[in-house]
């Protein structure tokens, strides 16, 4: 039975909703806000120019095509290295794992590695790679150094999750059946269970590459910041500024405030485009299963 709320009640609900709604409306008009500004500021000094030029001082042109090779090196490097880790390793704490209170301890652990600031990575790579074996600072150094922030920061918290969950929703009637057919532990998984879950390991790639685009701190220690054009095995070895890295040299060194507005929006399209992609591949992966 129903009883009336009391008038004290009644504003205690309705000052909660209120104070729901501010915040939501605060938080999206921020978001709005910051996107909107960097856009404006950013596209209009967007050109087919600047987008496929290379710095030079002699002529005095400003263009960032080297720095959109060297993102897209060290994304490829880094993904290489990392995916099938994080897959493997998503594949162990579910389907072979046995001890609960090991796999609770490796989350806990990523969990807690996932709160260190980048730049300690980047402070680590430096010292390990660079000095220690001698890589000097070049992109294979910088996506090393990475390979070991995805596995710990991103990897972990985004692949081996999205990989765990997605394969959560494989029917445990799929691997019994299987398994009654006389198929072995590998074999189920391989023939039944990753076909059935690979939207989630798509999508937790996508969605890694966005983490990867848009890191700075690690590599301007380990990376470098040159712009010069280099084929892919050369530029890996050779020292290389990513969008990230370029933008801080451009706001931060040279004033070039414009440059780096259009760095930025170049940076928020991609991670824009990223995640729309990521939530494309999810839907038609959902919707040939239900075919």
């Amino acid at each position: 039975m129903n009883k009336k709320l009391s008038f004290g009640r009644r504003a205690y609900i309705y000052g909660m909703k209120a104070l729901m709604y501010a915040s939501t409306a605060a938080i999206g008009a921020l978001v709005v806000f910051l996107i909107g500004y960097v856009l404006y500021r950013g596209i209009p000094n967007i050109t087919w120019k600047f987008l496929t030029t290379a710095p030079s001082i002699l002529n005095d042109t400003i263009g960032i095509w080297p720095d959109i090779l060297n993102s897209i090196y060290v994304v490829i490097a880094t993904i290489i290295i990392v995916l099938p880790l994080g897959v493997c390793a998503a594949i162990y704490l579910s389907e072979y794992a046995s001890n609960k209170k090991l796999v609770r301890v490796i989350e806990y652990a990523a969990e807690t590695l996932s709160g260190i600031p980048s730049i300690i990575y980047g402070l680590v790579g430096m010292l390990f790679f660079c000095e220690f074996l001698k890589m000097q600072t070049s992109l294979m150094a910088g996506a090393l150094t990475l390979v070991i922030m995805t596995l710990v920061v991103m990897i972990l918290p985004t692949i081996v999750r999205t990989t765990q969950e997605s394969l959560k929703t494989v029917p445990q009637s799929y691997r019994e059946g299987a398994f009654g057919l006389g198929a072995g532990k590998w074999r189920v998984i391989r023939t039944v269970v990753l076909p059935g879950c690979v939207d989630g390991v798509i999508t937790g790639c996508i969605l890694s590459v966005g983490r990867i685009l848009g890191e700075s701190a690690a590599l301007l220690f380990t990376a470098g910041i040159a712009h010069v054009v280099n084929g892919f095995f050369m530029g890996l070895k050779s020292s290389g500024a990513t969008l990230t890295v370029a933008l801080y040299i451009y706001a931060k060194e040279r004033g070039e405030f414009g440059v780096a507005f259009a760095i930025a929006a170049i940076l928020m399209l991609l991670t824009l485009i990223i995640n729309l992609s990521a939530e494309a591949v999810a839907r038609s992966f959902k919707n040939k299963r239900r075919i």
